[in-house]
């Protein structure tokens, strides 16, 4: 039997989509992008230009929610089918966007730069329980108008799994759509086949802004899948009630997918998130309390009840540095996403409130993911029934480490960690350096670094994106993209 949790019963679930269609149809939303007025406008709803603010009607959200109730697949580079967004199939990718990275050097954080980047590509695509890329922290090397594009660059040419991106301005989008085409061949295939989701976030309370408004159109009319990431703050930004926060969360996401399935009927959605409760005695937005956590599970049922599939940050740690903390959070975090069964897992590798990355964390968090998506898959018999036939062999061979049944399901009932888990006796381990978690979380960085092999993208694609990206940088004004001292591409 595959394990399962729920926090709401189906008679809060209605309640709480009712209360949140109910609250945009009476408060309604603000939208500052005049194209998306005019587009709500023209199928019914009420738009006051001028106030930017839109109130909805019931029939057209409960359309959209219909055209918008259906599973997708993601693809990678090569076209691989690597995700299929249905029913409790769960994948993880890493949190996106952070501003930092921790320094394993020099124990402290800084700002990335182009070369993190190709070490943090270059680890992703080896790690075999993150199903997904992320955009996953902004170098500081380029300019902030084409740090957008430049990331998903820089994924496309190093790694080969999909990404999970975004874009914080109304320029990038192009250019990010046009790495995408070259990948795929035609604006034709990459809708046959997504090669990336767009992270778009309302701003809590109620409103949409110009970008990330468009974002959601634009990804509509080429069939690239948005997520939505809310983010209301419990006692700060929402009501301070997990049941009020999940009525502003449903509302604000609801009003999402009602601009992008007005754009294109069908255009594929994630119903996701980023809510937090407000932790009042350090003004900071926790996403390792179990709150935050109980939120995110629970929006997750709403969506699935609606036939969306989901979406949540969840499985990463407020701490600062990779410690128990750290670990805690977001072990805590990936069992309950995974028990849940919350399709798009995002968190890995992050610190600090979604500010920071750490590779070191990221590698440990593969682990974690590989435990959660065993647990995941329950307990089922595997030819042990009767046990009778098993135990007499026991006690006739004294062990069953080479019997047929051992050979057969070792590898699928038992999960081993990689070497960053120290599974040794005490001697051993101080045979072999005593290191810290740390320490060795570090050695697997470098060794996958060193392992890595480039992608199997045509030289041919690769040239086109990066002559995309090299005139996209001359726009604003950097003649020369930063070094990538690498000869692989």
């Amino acid at each position: 039997m595959k394990p399962a949790l729920a926090f709401l019963n189906e008679a809060l679930i209605e309640r709480i989509i009712s209360e949140g269609i109910d609250i945009l149809c009476k408060l309604g939303v603000e939208v500052h992008n005049e194209n998306v007025l005019s587009l709500l406008s023209d199928f019914g709803a009420q738009v006051d230009k001028v106030k930017q603010h839109v109130i909805f009607k019931p029939d057209l959200i409960e359309k959209s929610l219909r055209t918008a109730a259906h599973p997708f697949k993601l693809f990678d580079v090569l076209g691989n089918e690597t995700h299929f967004f249905t029913d409790d199939n769960v994948y993880f990718t890493p949190g996106s966007a952070a501003i930092h990275l921790l320094d394993y050097d020099r124990k402290e954080t800084r700002r990335p730069d182009t070369r993190d980047y190709i070490a943090y590509a270059k680890i992703i695509s080896q790690l075999e329980h993150i199903a997904s890329q992320s955009t996953a922290f902004i170098p500081a090397d380029v300019p902030d108008a084409i740090s957008d594009s430049y990331r998903l660059f820089l994924s496309l040419l190093y790694c080969e799994k999909p990404v999970v991106t975004g874009t914080f301005t109304l320029d990038s989008f192009a250019v990010m759509r046009d790495f995408q085409v070259a990948v795929r061949g035609s604006a034709h295939n990459l809708k046959e086949k997504p090669l990336t989701i767009f992270s778009a976030c309302p701003t809590s309370p109620l409103k949409w802004s110009a970008v990330t408004s468009q974002s959601v159109v634009d990804c509509a009319l080429h069939g690239i899948p948005v997520e939505f990431i809310a983010m209301p703050l419990s006692g700060f930004m929402a009501p301070v009630s997990k049941v009020g926060t999940l009525v502003q969360h449903t509302a604000e996401t609801l009003s999402g997918i009602v601009i992008s399935q007005l754009a294109s009927p069908g255009a594929p959605v994630l119903y996701g998130g980023s809510p937090a409760i407000f932790d009042l005695r350090y003004e900071t937005t926790p996403m390792g309390a179990i709150e935050t956590m109980m939120i995110d599970c629970g929006y997750n049922e709403i969506g699935k009840r609606l036939g969306i599939p989901t979406q949540a940050y969840i499985s990463l740690s407020d701490a600062k540095m990779l410690d128990a903390q750290a670990g805690l959070e977001s072990g805590i975090g990936a069992a309950l996403a995974v028990l849940s069964g919350i399709n798009n897992i995002a968190g890995p590798g992050m610190l600090n409130f979604e500010n920071c990355q750490s590779l070191e964390k990221l590698v440990l968090d593969n682990e974690i993911c590989g435990m959660t998506l065993q647990l995941v898959k329950g307990i089922e018999p595997k030819e042990d029934l009767p046990t009778l036939p098993l135990l007499q062999e026991l006690l006739a061979e004294g062990h069953l480490l080479i019997a047929d049944h051992t050979q057969r399901y070792l590898r699928e009932e038992i999960f081993f960690p990689g070497p960053i888990i120290d599974r040794a006796n005490a001697s051993r381990w101080r045979d072999e350096g005593a290191k810290t978690l740390v320490e060795r979380a570090h050695a697997v960085v470098n060794d996958l670094v060193e392992r890595y092999r480039p992608s199997r993208l045509s030289d041919d694609v690769k040239n086109e994106m990066i002559e995309l990206m090299e005139g996209e940088a001359r726009r604003y004004g950097q003649d020369h993209l930063p070094p990538r001292q690498d000869d692989s591409i």
